[in-house]
């Protein structure tokens, strides 16, 4: 009997166990269930939020009365027209750009309620506004998920009908002059020439007036008409189209003129690689640089650009919430104006000038250094454009001009890595007297015009183009002879002729707002061959140094071997490089250049002057793709005041043998630095 009570009790006990195992599966289902369904609530109230905020990052205010709650919009005392047109009043208004939001939360406050918050930044004429707080909630309404809307989503602390209003300082731009305070880039008041399109007239006169303003200031009847046909243009409206840097004294109907104070560069081509220009802000502008205001320029390129944040200033002014009749409510954003800096440069106005009109549109560069200071007093390249087009308005015909010239007046030259050519004897001749390998009164036998070390160069020579023999240091400097500086470079050895190179400036960025890669001596840390050992004493090889570095390398042969670095800002410390070669080396150097101009015979005796001392050497730097074709030349010319040491000039032409050499065309350069050296 007591095993059958024994089942008996065991059954019932596995019936509840079971029951009980039935209803925690129900309940952990409906609380995964219920978990899930308010997941997908929260989902798609944040959905809500994201394209509200995404809207208003775009600026697609038309697109927002969808996602709002209707009756909260219609308490605020507004409709969904008069939500757009707001945003759109003053979005407009305070020229709103960058819209960004951060620290987006929406929580469950209650079922089918939920909290929402988040910031907002954008930029505006004052510079960035920033933490800006927002409050609201969004409200299930059927199967979507509206916004509560009131004013203050527009700015917080707005409420009702308030307004935006906004008052703008403008700093003055800071000016870019020379060393003597003569200006480079200033602010200068000219005629800004627009269009008046209610003036116009209709049908085919006002065809004749567009076509006559179009042949008066050479701008395209399309560039007109595109801009006449901007979304803001009213029939009273004045359309800039222009700046006039002559006096206008007529214009044809339709037209008008008002005063404009815009960015002018006085030395135009002269110096447009070199200073640059400014251009109006862009959105891209502002996201590489949120500091930047949402109107107004900005420096583009060249040295409008490397100091721009000095230059620019900061506008003042405030951003204003006002009651419907004006009364000030609270500031939104306040900033005193700060005038932008004035920056003095190095640069001789004059000096810049007439660097430039050597070359009468030949691709080239010159660069012209006081090389005891390291002062720049001229970079100039060539061809050029005018940075007042580019900063007051280009029409496409001169901007496809300067894009399609196969000469690239856009690059700056002078700070374009090259091979240096014969120029860079100089330097390899100093090294060779230091490490005593290079005698300078030792006569070499050199025979011929080409030469190879041995059968194992293959059909590979060195080449010059003056024969003579004997040869030594200073024949060897006046004729530019290949053959004796590829035979010195191999006779003191790569580790010497490296480690001579080494205490120059190569592989060194230099603290210029010039931007340019550091002088290179090879593509890899050691040469790959005795002939490349051999042609980089000569100038070629695979050595690439800009005409800037040049110049500060040359330097050791005014100052009896201590580099001077390059400088470009007037107020700067002079940098310098002591012992770079002995003073031994640079006199000798710089002593036997002087035969370069007063030898009858020598390379530039065009520019001798019996009242003046001047050292020069010529280079010419020939890339071909093999060995007995005719390649691209590049001429250069290196010469050196030794009456005062008060210049340095660094001359370049490219394609030489197209363009004429920089020997042939610097003489009136040479003649005016001569004349203002004292």
């Amino acid at each position: 009997m007591e095993r059958v009570t024994k089942k008996k009790g065991n059954k019932p006990v596995i019936i509840v166990i079971s029951a009980a195992a039935a209803v925690i599966v129900l309940a952990g289902g409906y609380f995964a269930y219920s978990s899930w369904q308010k997941n997908q609530e929260l989902n798609k109230a944040e959905k809500s939020a994201k394209s509200f905020l995404n809207y208003l990052s775009k600026q697609e205010f038309e697109q927002l009365p969808e996602l709002l709650n209707e009756t909260s919009v219609k308490e605020s005392g507004y409709d969904d027209a008069k939500v757009v047109e707001k945003y759109q009043t003053i979005f407009s208004g305070i020229q709103a750009q960058g819209i960004k939001s951060k620290n987006i939360k929406v929580t469950q406050e209650k079922e089918g309620k939920y909290t929402f918050t988040y910031n907002l930044e954008m930029t505006t004429p004052l510079g960035n506004l920033t933490d800006l707080s927002y409050k609201t909630t969004i409200q299930k309404d059927t199967d979507t998920y509206k916004i509560n809307w009131a004013p203050n989503l527009i700015f917080p602390e707005m409420t009702g009908q308030d307004k935006i209003s906004i008052g703008v300082d403008a700093a003055n731009r800071g000016e870019i002059i020379d060393r003597n305070g003569e200006g480079l880039a200033v602010n200068q008041a000219f005629d800004q020439v627009g269009i008046v399109p209610g003036k116009l007239g209709d049908g085919q006169e006002k065809t004749n007036n567009i076509k006559a303003f179009s042949d008066q200031f050479k701008i395209s009847v399309d560039e007109i008409e595109q801009k006449l046909k901007q979304s803001w243009v009213q029939a009273d409206s004045f359309v800039p189209l222009t700046v006039s840097f002559e006096p206008v004294t007529t214009l044809p109907k339709g037209a008008a003129s008002q005063d404009a104070t815009v960015r002018y560069y006085p030395l135009k081509e002269a110096a447009a690689q070199l200073v640059g220009y400014v251009g109006t802000i862009t959105a891209e502008d502002i996201e590489k640089d949120p500091t930047l205001s949402s109107n107004g320029v900005v420096g583009k390129v060249g040295l409008e650009q490397a100091y721009d944040k000095q230059l620019r200033g900061q506008d003042g002014g405030s951003i204003t919430i006002t009651q419907e009749d004006g009364t000030p409510k609270s500031v939104l954003q306040q900033v005193d104006k700060k005038d932008g800096e004035k920056i003095q440069l190095t640069i001789d106005k004059n000096v810049q000038s007439q660097g430039y009109n050597i070359f009468n549109n030949r691709p080239g560069s010159a660069v012209i250094m006081a090389p005891q200071q390291g002062d720049l007093l001229a970079a100039a390249s060539s061809p050029s454009f005018d940075p007042n087009k580019m900063a007051n308005g280009i029409s496409q015909t001169d901007y496809d001009a300067y894009a399609t010239n196969e000469n690239l007046p856009f690059t700056a030259r002078f700070a374009t890595g090259y091979a240096p050519g014969s120029t860079f004897k100089t330097i390899t001749g100093g090294i060779g007297l230091d490490a005593g390998t290079l005698k300078p009164e030792e006569e070499i036998a050199i025979n011929g015009l080409k030469w190879q070390k041995d059968a194992s160069w293959g059909d590979y020579f060195v080449t010059r183009v003056k024969e003579a023999s004997p040869v030594n240091l200073r024949t060897a400097l006046v004729n530019s002879d290949n053959i004796y500086f590829a035979e010195q470079t191999l006779r003191m050895g790569e580790e010497t002729f490296r480690t001579g190179l080494d205490k120059f400036i190569f592989g060194e960025k230099l603290d210029l707002s010039i931007p340019m890669n550091p002088a290179q001596i090879s593509n890899e840390d050691k040469f790959n061959s005795e002939i490349l050992l051999a042609d980089t004493g000569y100038g070629q090889g695979q050595l690439l140094v800009t005409p800037i570095q040049q110049a500060a390398m040359y330097t050791v042969f005014q100052n009896e071997g201590k580099l001077v670095y390059p400088k470009i800002e007037l107020n700067k410390e002079t940098k310098v490089k002591e012992n770079v070669i002995s003073a031994n080396a640079a006199n000798t150097i710089v002593t036997d250049l002087l035969g370069s101009v007063e030898d009858e015979t020598g390379y530039v005796h065009n520019m001798y002057n019996p009242d003046f001392s001047l050292a020069a050497k010529t280079g010419t730097a020939e890339i071909k793709e093999k060995q007995d074709t005719v390649g691209k030349e590049n001429s250069f010319l290196l010469a050196m005041d030794r009456s005062n040491n008060k210049f340095s000039a660094m001359i370049m032409v490219e394609d030489s043998r197209k363009n004429d050499t920089a020997t042939n065309i610097s003489k009136p350069l040479i003649d005016y630095l001569e004349a203002n050296s004292n």
